[in-house]
């Protein structure tokens, strides 16, 4: 009688590691973007600080960044960053995934992480 397997238990085995594969991959990615949207986070809350410094000062919030004193914001996709950054007048400060331009890998869909002056943030990635 010989030994080994058959090719049914072959590609039923082979079928199972490409099914365990797919998952473990689909999580792969959501962590590692986790961990990106880690450095937007970051740049919002020193955002958020110079927003409040900045209305110390003025009495009002800025829509300008180079009126803030946070390096490593950039306003437009940048080859050193996953998100482009934006304040508003309110005070609120917002993240944008880079879709192209930014970054690689740039993201497949854009999303943003906004930041409020109190502190609040809303996470339209869910990240």
């Amino acid at each position: 009688m010989k030994k080994g397997f058959t090719l049914l238990e072959l590609i039923v085995v082979i079928i199972i590691v490409g099914i365990l594969a797919t998952l473990g991959f689909a999580q792969y990615t959501k962590v590692v973007e986790r961990g990106r949207a880690a450095e937007a986070k970051t740049i919002l809350g020193q955002l958020r600080n110079a927003e409040n410094a900045y209305y110390q000062e003025y009495l009002a919030y800025t829509g300008t960044l180079s009126n803030l004193v946070v390096t490593g914001a950039p306003t437009a996709c940048a080859k050193t960053h996953y998100f482009s950054y934006a304040c508003a007048t309110t005070g609120t400060c917002t993240a944008t995934r880079c879709t192209t331009g930014g970054k690689n890998p740039n993201a497949a869909a854009a999303y943003t992480i906004a930041i409020a002056i109190d502190g609040a943030i809303t996470n339209a990635g869910n990240y």
